[in-house]
């Protein structure tokens, strides 16, 4: 038996095959442009860090005062320490903690405020507020504690925004879409392969034998 390909059959379709490289190209020109519109649009943050020393008194052990700086830097953002400070920066408490941060040092008591703000001046003048606040309330109990706290370094109004520029913007966003891209490419199925072309069953030996006869 002779398998002849019926001309009249239907021929599968064949899809067009996207580039390889097109799900990055997208990923990476979508991130660009997300990325550009969010440094564009979003608002400048500015941050400025004061410091505060926690300084033994007569008498009490040095390492007392590592201890008790740990201590008072968890209490930056508390009710009591915020409450002296809104009255100097003409901001409610429960506005002041979400733009204050603290920080401490195992290896010196120093206690390090920072403030954050759209205005530059602002930040500093939230981040002096507290720390000047925070010394108050730890000298309230000086006698009982044995330490002192004193304002170290006061905070000066930053020169540039904290926050990323546009530039900065633009590129983590075109890497983070290059990023999903590839991950797109990657999980992406693979296109089946079209099927054979039906076979058309020829004349048999046989009858091609009587033919010719």
């Amino acid at each position: 038996m002779t398998d002849l390909h019926d001309p009249r059959a239907p021929r599968p379709r064949r899809r067009r095959k996207l580039p390889p490289g097109l799900p990055v190209l997208l990923g990476t020109g979508l991130g660009l442009l997300a990325g550009l519109g969010y440094g564009l649009t979003a608002t400048p943050q500015y941050t400025a860090t004061g410091y505060v020393m926690v300084v033994p008194r007569p008498g009490t052990d040095p390492a007392t005062a590592l201890g008790f700086a740990q201590a008072y830097g968890r209490i930056v953002t508390g009710s009591a320490v915020l409450a002296g400070a809104q009255a100097t920066t003409h901001t409610a408490a429960a506005v002041l903690k979400d733009h204050v941060r603290a920080a401490t040092s195992p290896d010196a008591p120093m206690i390090s405020v920072t403030g954050t703000s759209p205005r530059a001046g602002a930040a500093a003048d939230i981040a002096n507020a507290v720390a000047r606040s925070l010394a108050a309330t730890g000298d309230r109990d000086s006698a009982g504690t044995g330490v002192r706290l004193v304002l170290f370094s006061p905070a000066a109004a930053p020169t540039a925004p904290t926050s990323p520029s546009a530039p900065l913007s633009a590129a983590v966003g075109a890497s983070a879409g290059a990023l999903l891209g590839a991950l797109l490419l990657l999980t992406r199925p693979k296109n089946p392969s079209p099927p054979p072309p039906t076979p058309v069953p020829g004349p048999s030996l046989a009858e091609a034998t009587r033919a010719a006869a």
